[in-house]
């Protein structure tokens, strides 16, 4: 009977094999959106289909030499085959470990661009101070990644707050790795606005949406509002005297994006076009979900943004992550404010691995 590892790794190659089918299609390449889709799924598969190969080719291996082990009567080549198939074995199991690990789902979207979206919550002025900081924590941390950041819009409170602030990430691996910041995330401290120096508890909002490409999301003239008006500043003053900010508005859904950061007109479309898709892609991700409740994986939950992920502690110098064990869920806040965010976001891989290689064990055994 085969084990069931192999099964995993011939249906994987199997698919793998009928991508490149698809590939090699004309009707599929001749539709850019399908083809796309297709590279991109091939290019996910490549590392996992790479270990399977192996993974089966050491399988023959092993399964040969232990027929020759069996069959063979000089002590000599006996010996010999004990000693390769001992090889074998040891190779055989460090190829099943990396394969197991190649079997893990994947999300698609992870080697996406992304766009955050941060609001304030609940905790008025204070609130919006906060939202600035977790937006200066994110433009640290783009920094220390080499990713490129993009402001598309942003409304200030009186105090230098943001009480919204949209920006995009562009670089390696982004939607990746950001996601896991999407939640509430809630900061204990004395307010600037407080005189008798009680803590208060606030909180804001991140979401982080994989970024859409053109061939992901097809946007129609006659589905698109679009208003130009001037961009304005703190306060409500005139930045231009020309009407270079743009609203767009989507009529079958009713999402509204609007852009001012950029002094050109076209930027400023371009900016809240990108935004549109992503919101749209998104939608239809989360409908996609919804649709397929029951065949989804239990993980760490990145998405729900109604889910407090996380509590910044200042009279503590503390940072806690609600999503992981008590032993590794704690974390300098100072280094958290300078944009180290790599140790929460590395745990948090760790946990949804593990959990998932839980799950795939029981699966194989099953």
């Amino acid at each position: 009977m085969e084990h069931p590892l192999e099964h995993a790794a011939r249906t994987l190659l199997e698919r793998y094999r009928a991508l490149h089918a698809q590939l090699e299609d004309p009707h599929v390449a001749s539709d850019p959106r399908q083809a796309v889709a297709v590279a991109r799924e091939l290019k996910r598969l490549r590392p996992a289909a790479e270990c399977a190969e192996h993974y089966l080719r050491l399988c023959q291996e092993e399964h040969s030499t232990r027929e020759l082990l069996e069959r063979e009567s000089d002590p000599d080549l006996r010996q010999l085959a004990a000693e390769e198939l001992h090889r074998i074995e040891e190779l055989l199991e460090h190829a099943a470990e990396k394969l197991r690990l190649a079997l893990l789902p994947t999300d698609p979207d992870d080697s996406r661009n992304c766009v955050v979206e941060i609001r304030a919550g609940t905790g008025g002025e204070e609130a919006a101070l906060f939202a600035a900081d977790l937006f200066r924590i994110y433009q640290r941390y783009a920094e220390r990644k080499g990713w490129k950041l993009d402001i598309v819009d942003v409304s200030e409170s009186d105090l230098g707050g943001f009480k919204e602030i949209i920006f995009t990430l562009s670089g390696e691996d982004v939607y990746g790795t950001m996601k896991y910041e999407s939640g509430v995330h809630r900061v204990q401290r004395v307010p600037v606005t407080e005189s008798s120096g009680r803590i208060h508890t606030s909180a804001a909002t991140v979401a982080v949406l994989p970024e859409a490409e053109d061939v992901d999301i097809e946007l129609r003239e006659e589905d698109l509002r679009i208003d130009v008006f001037r961009a304005s500043g703190h306060g409500g003053q005139n930045v231009n005297k020309v009407e270079t900010a743009v609203r767009i508005v989507h009529i079958p859904t009713g999402i509204v994006v609007q852009c001012q950061d950029e002094r050109s007109q076209h930027r400023n479309r371009e900016k809240a076009l990108r935004v549109l898709r992503a919101r749209l892609y998104e939608l239809q991700r989360r409908q996609q979900e919804e649709q397929l409740a029951h065949q989804r994986r239990s993980q760490i939950r990145t998405g729900d943004r109604s889910e407090k992920i996380r509590t910044y502690n200042f009279p503590q110098n503390r940072v806690t992550d609600h999503r992981l064990p008590n032993e590794v869920k704690n974390f300098p806040l100072t280094e958290v404010l300078e944009g180290k965010l790599d140790p929460i976001i590395e745990q948090l891989k760790l946990l949804e691995r593990t959990t998932q290689l839980q799950q795939l064990q029981q699966t194989l055994e099953s």
